[in-house]
């Protein structure tokens, strides 16, 4: 299973894990911190979401960028997605680079550097597809000469990117059908905003409002007598009322397949929360001489810190609360009654997955208590 580690494997910390694979307890001596994938929940989350859209007939394309990783993209291909989605450039360039042959960019690009990297992409792989929002970014793309596959993104109401209104969805249409080279898949509409909602009829309520934009998007684009034959959008918070509205017909849910405290906290008992924790950063107790907390070897080098504090699942910590230390450093108050010792191992979920795993180039993958595999995050980083 194992992607090429490159120069990785030759780090001493790397070469020991390595080493370790397939032996009794590897997972619990495995070098800190690190990201660890518990591999068989992440294909319990992979088949529920899998037959959730399956029922409903929904195409299911995961977003990457929550794992950035072509071990896992081939996993989800291979349980019944239809393809990956990437959120820039540089991750279509690494999965594409990986073997994946099937991957739609969901933010625009501008310039004429970035249109001819989507040039040679829509030329390497099978099925290449990027969204524009502007007529000029449509010019850009038809300049290079390449067929390429464009969806045309429509805001929602995150006012992040997209056409602002149905005037403009139509314009951009316009603008591609007098371009031979482009061809016009369709709309995508993600309400990125929605995603952590507490409360799912309060999230149903905004991707309601949300999909009757996107639907005077789509007939404003049909009255140009264009095709709109794929409707895209949706994740892992608003899955059940993407579910109900029926609009979409083409899902982009990232975080599922891992979960991180944020959703937790939002979705609760929830349908859309029924996921379990895949993915936990583990840390080790580096210090116990303080009375009253441990430090950890996880600090903000190891979690991403825009989200919710990260969250020990180790029972005995389940309690304690965490907090930055430093760079390097986090603090974790000690469980009352219990010791805390040197050397102990400490799981938490992420606060914010995405960002979280950027951090990491590998990726380790266990199996209760064994460490199977170590594989490579190779669309991780990577500023374009």
């Amino acid at each position: 299973m194992r992607n090429d580690l490159g120069d990785l494997a030759d780090r001493p910390h790397v070469a020991a894990a390595l080493a370790d694979i397939g032996r009794p307890g590897s997972r619990h001596r495995i070098p800190t911190p690190a990201a660890v994938l518990d591999l068989d929940a992440f294909d319990r989350n992979v088949a529920t979401m899998a037959e959730r859209g399956a029922k409903a007939g929904l195409a299911l394309r995961p977003h990457a960028k929550s794992h950035k990783c072509a071990t896992l993209a081939r996993r989800q291909i291979e349980a019944g997605a239809v393809g990956i989605c990437c959120a820039k450039l540089a991750e279509a360039e690494a999965m594409a680079k990986a073997g994946i042959g099937s991957i739609l960019v969901t933010s625009p690009v501008a310039g004429a550097l970035s249109a001819q990297r989507a040039a040679r992409l829509a030329t390497d792989i099978a099925d290449f597809r990027i969204v524009v929002d502007h007529p000029d970014g449509v010019a850009e793309l038809a300049a290079t000469g390449a067929m390429i596959q464009v969806v045309i993104d429509v805001d929602v109401g995150l006012g992040r990117t997209g056409c602002g209104s149905p005037e403009q969805a139509a314009v951009v249409a316009q603008a591609i059908a007098a371009a031979p080279n482009l061809k016009l898949l369709g709309v995508q509409g993600y309400g990125g905003h929605w995603q952590h909602m507490a409360g799912a009829n309060t999230r149903a309520s905004a991707v309601a409002e949300g999909m009757a934009k996107l639907n005077a998007a789509v007939a404003a684009i049909r009255a140009t007598g264009a095709k709109v034959d794929l409707v895209t959008g949706g994740g892992t918070g608003t899955l059940s009322a993407d579910l109900a509205q029926g609009v979409l017909n083409e899902v982009q849910p990232g975080s599922y397949a891992f979960m991180d405290r944020e959703y937790r906290d939002a979705l609760g008992e929830d349908a859309d929360g029924a996921f379990e924790q895949s993915l936990t950063i583990a840390a080790t107790v580096i210090s116990a001489n303080h009375p009253a907390w441990v430090t950890v070897d996880a600090g903000l080098k190891a979690f991403a810190a825009d989200g919710p504090a990260p969250q020990p699942l180790t029972p005995r910590f389940a309690m304690a609360a965490y907090r930055f230390f430093g760079d390097e450093h986090g603090m974790l108050a000690r469980p009352e009654g219990r010791p805390v010792l040197r050397g102990d191992r400490i799981n938490f979920a992420p606060g914010h997955i995405d960002p979280t795993l950027d951090r990491y180039d590998l990726l380790h993958l266990v199996q209760g208590d064994v460490l199977i595999d170590i594989v490579r995050l190779e669309a991780r980083g990577g500023a374009q």
